[in-house]
């Protein structure tokens, strides 16, 4: 079938939206000449007769009542263009419509692509529409889509290349290894690279590339918290009273190591020692009786009673803070939107429901003019309203409030903005089953699929970042897909399930190669089996790729079609994609 278009636009009086861009746009970027700017939802739709795409546009594209359509090739006056996600990028418009088109069809799921179009009124300079553009576009995430009618909506799919063995690696010699680095854009330091080297002189073969990718992504900062694990072996400190205070807390601190690992080996001096130590500290006077403890470390986590119907009842009760600064930074609605997103992920992996929020940001001066950002970032403005609407967003659509919204204007922040999450969940004690997977358990993948736009952002916010990063980063920052997490809340809250659920990790950091091989520590997966949302993924991207909204679970085998089936009456893809066996090895 031939690929349909419309375009949607609010009527007057309801465009609100094109209002206050218009309004922002004359504001910020001062231009005087911009009369009027219009806002269209530009829709081309694949796979669908002309009578159910009929119904389809006055009942799922567009609302009569506010909303004005127009069919084909519609141009509005003024200077015109068209912004689109770039390939890959999850676009949750497109599927929201596909799904409600499936639904009120009752036949295959249509394919479905979008953009938004922008019309501007009034004598423009080419250079006064390019600013607009470059308002309106963040290269990250998003480009200038062609105004052509388009002949088909499928990804041009090529057969993909086979994992490469890096042939040389353990011959390589200290500058080759440096250069090594460089090319292929490793988050590993130098020392990192020639342990590495190391270890495979002792396998006595070299590695495939995807072996290199998966130990980069697990060695990055994010997985690995390298900058908090740093041995500190000199600190000196001021002489003023607020450096006495924070003296006398470090001496606090060096006198809990002498309890905590007196008569074993101390740990080293570092940022986690400290952060740590009081639990440590007090755990060994006796004073954590509540403190729920495993194997399995999804959050922070209590053992509390609660009142419920007036009788006592055991709950897990789950903390979790996330930092998504990086990924806001660059591209602010989809790093706070997956900053909420993975904070809850945590918890609802310890399979306990999150019901409270908190989000606190810093940020620099978002009143300045856009003349004063920084080379290479985004205006302060920019991030902090697009990361507003981001986390409210996701918040809004999986239905958590956030009792605590408060952001910090300092110029600190406009180097590095700050973007913090904060949840706390809580589950009745016998829907948390938590048991060590044993040989012929297997693991499934629950919720959304992998692409390519899930590749880097471990390794990515591990790295030092230059003037080409805002357009090489685009990878780094997935959409996130609030409607699938809240589908598998559901689905976790359910005791027939969560009670057969014997180990269970989240897919926010590093994709299959870390969810699924942190759960065990023998396993065979099968990446053939990870759902994809296109083909043409190699078994590298298909290891390293992180998604939003999906989980791995070790289950016995006997559970499998009863898991399934609970799985799908949430309308969750659930497959098969790992054994767990004795060899201490993952072998992919």
């Amino acid at each position: 079938m031939a690929v349909k278009r419309i375009f949607v636009k609010k009527k007057k009086g309801f465009d609100i939206a094109a209002k206050n861009l218009l309004h922002d746009l004359k504001e910020t970027l001062n231009i005087s000449s911009l009369e009027d700017l219009s806002v269209l939802i530009r829709y081309d739709v694949e796979g669908m007769d002309a009578a159910d795409f009929e119904k389809a546009v006055k009942s799922i594209f567009s609302e009569p009542m506010v909303d004005e359509v127009f069919l084909e090739n519609h141009e509005e006056t003024g200077t015109c263009f068209a912004v689109e996600y770039l390939p890959g990028q999850y676009d949750q418009r497109a599927d929201s419509a596909a799904q409600c088109i499936q639904l009120l069809t009752m036949k295959t799921r249509p394919n479905i692509a979008t953009a938004t179009v922008y019309a501007l009124s009034g004598d423009l300079t080419d250079a006064e529409v390019k600013a607009i553009q470059d308002y309106i576009i963040n290269p990250v995430d998003t480009r200038l889509a062609s105004n052509a009618p388009r002949d088909h909506l499928a990804m041009d799919v090529h057969a993909p290349d086979p994992v490469a063995l890096v042939k040389g690696f353990t011959d390589l010699n200290d500058v080759e290894l440096k250069q090594m680095i460089a090319d292929f854009g490793f988050a590993m330091k130098f020392e990192d690279l020639k342990f590495t080297q190391g270890y495979f002189k002792e396998e006595g073969r070299d590695p495939y590339i995807a072996e290199l990718r998966v130990i980069d992504t697990y060695w990055s900062d994010h997985c690995r918290h390298t900058t908090f694990l740093t041995q500190l072996d000199e600190i000196s400190f001021g002489d003023d009273a607020a450096n006495a205070k924070v003296k006398q807390v470090y001496g606090d601190y060096l006198d809990a190591r002498e309890t905590v690992y007196k008569g074993r080996k101390a740990k080293d001096i570092c940022l986690m020692d400290m952060a740590t130590i009081y639990t440590k500290f007090a755990k060994k006077q006796g004073l954590l009786a509540g403190l729920d403890e495993s194997e399995e470390i999804n959050a922070c986590s209590i053992k509390k009673d609660i009142t419920v119907n007036g009788k006592k009842k055991p709950y897990i009760i789950m903390f979790k803070n996330e930092t998504h600064n990086h990924p806001t930074e660059i591209e602010p609605f989809g790093g706070a939107a997956t900053c909420l997103g993975g904070a809850i992920r945590d918890p609802l992996s310890g399979r306990t429901y999150v019901y409270q929020a908190m989000r606190v940001t810093g940020a620099g001066d978002i009143t300045e003019p856009i003349s004063a950002t920084m080379e290479n970032k985004l205006p302060q403005k920019k991030i902090s309203t697009e990361a507003a609407h981001g986390y409210s967003s996701y918040g809004n659509q999986i239905g958590l409030a956030t009792g605590l919204v408060d952001e910090i204007f300092h110029p600190g922040y406009k180097a590095k903005r700050m973007e913090i999450g904060a949840v706390i969940a809580a589950a009745p004690a016998e829907n948390v089953i938590r048991e060590c997977p044993e040989r012929d358990d297997i693991v499934l993948m629950l919720g959304g699929r992998t692409g390519r736009d899930g590749i880097g952002g471990a390794t990515g916010s591990s790295k030092s970042h230059d003037d080409t990063s805002i357009t090489e980063c685009g990878a780094e920052v997935q959409k996130g897909n609030p409607l699938t997490e809240r589908k598998l809340q559901r689905l976790f809250r359910n005791p027939e399930f969560s009670q057969r659920i014997k180990r269970c990790n989240d897919f926010g950091a590093g994709g299959v190669c870390v969810a699924v091989g942190e759960l065990t520590d023998g396993l065979d997966i099968d990446l053939d089996a990870v759902p994809k949302k296109y083909e043409g993924l190699n078994g590298t991207e298909l290891c390293i790729s992180e998604s939003q909204e999906r989980m791995a679970v070790v289950i016995e085998k006997s559970d499998l079609e009863t898991v399934l089936k609970l799985a799908e009456a949430e309308n969750l893809e659930a497959v098969k994609i790992a054994d767990v066996t004795d060899t201490a090895r993952m072998r992919m």
